[in-house]
């Protein structure tokens, strides 16, 4: 009888951020996967783009293959300081299912496409950081 060992993360699923000034605001484009192992770049990344542009910062989420709780907490703490200017759009999959396990869709702006987070307006009362 043999061990089952979980296997080794493929190379071509390391965290992959990229950035580009779209619609008066910037998309984050992210890939791979996101865990404890490799999440420390995101938040920097978030805050430096937050920094570049007085419009929105929308979270592409379509390349991503998994997520863990590292990477909910490093949105959290995002939207904290960032605040409405920051939304999160094309949900892939695993964390569209993420999202809805631990209700982060009423407290983050998630929207179905990048194009309609770079379009939402602040909601009202919020204002830009």
């Amino acid at each position: 009888m043999s061990s089952a060992q979980p296997s080794p993360r493929p190379a071509d699923r390391s965290l992959q951020i990229r950035q580009r000034p779209e619609g008066g605001g910037i998309v984050v484009q992210l890939g791979g996967d996101l865990d404890l192992e490799n999440i420390t770049p995101l938040g920097p990344a978030l805050s430096d783009a937050a920094a570049t542009v007085s419009g929105p910062v929308v979270v592409d989420l379509s390349g991503v293959g998994f997520a863990d709780s590292s990477t909910v907490n490093v949105f959290l703490q995002a939207y904290g300081s960032i605040g409405p200017r920051l939304r999160f759009a094309a949900l892939s999959p695993f964390v569209e299912r993420l999202f809805g396990l631990i209700g982060l869709q009423s407290a983050l702006p998630v929207h179905e496409t990048v194009a309609e987070a770079l379009a939402a307006p602040l909601p009202d009362g919020d204002h830009a950081r």
